[in-house]
């Protein structure tokens, strides 16, 4: 099973607000993350997960939490103490592929051992006070860049370790 963080992330690096929202609005970007996800389970944590309101429709919703008081009231939702669990679920489910979608804890987990990033780099320094966890780029090839007006999708693949 790829392991597959999708984000989009400021040029400052910035991903989001405390609360777990984004500091910017991009439909176009919206939909790449859609349409990239649409049919594939999705990991994330509980700020960013209130943040949505609700599941996103399409895809099994997987949350990460610590607080081991915390319910949903959607069926479709499936909640777990720690990002290897949600993983472990996620393999023997045998599904192809798993995003991981946020926030920047469950980022700063997942980047040790994902198989690929796909960043949206969106085209401003924006306000927040949560960013995307510092990366080597040496451990990652950039496989292919798609070039939008207000955004760069860049997909990157992890280099084989000797």
């Amino acid at each position: 099973m790829k392991k597959i963080i999708i984000a989009a992330v400021a040029e400052n690096g910035i991903i989001g607000k405390e609360d777990g929202t984004l500091p910017w609005h991009i439909k176009e970007e919206f939909q790449h993350f859609k349409s990239t996800t649409l049919n594939h389970p999705i990991i994330m944590g509980r700020k960013t997960f209130n943040s949505l309101g609700k599941p996103l429709k399409g895809r099994l919703n997987i949350v990460v939490t610590r607080d081991l008081n915390f319910k949903s009231e959607f069926d479709e939702v499936k909640i777990f103490s720690d990002l290897m669990e949600a993983i472990n679920f996620c393999e023997e489910q045998n599904f192809e592929k798993t995003f991981i979608i946020g926030g920047g804890e469950i980022y700063k987990q997942a980047i040790e051992f994902v198989d690929e990033m796909i960043l949206s780099i969106i085209k401003i320094s924006a306000e927040g006070s949560v960013k995307f966890p510092d990366y080597n780029l040496e451990d990652w090839e950039i496989m292919n860049e798609d070039e939008k007006e207000k955004f760069t999708i860049k997909y990157f693949q992890r280099r084989n370790k000797i």
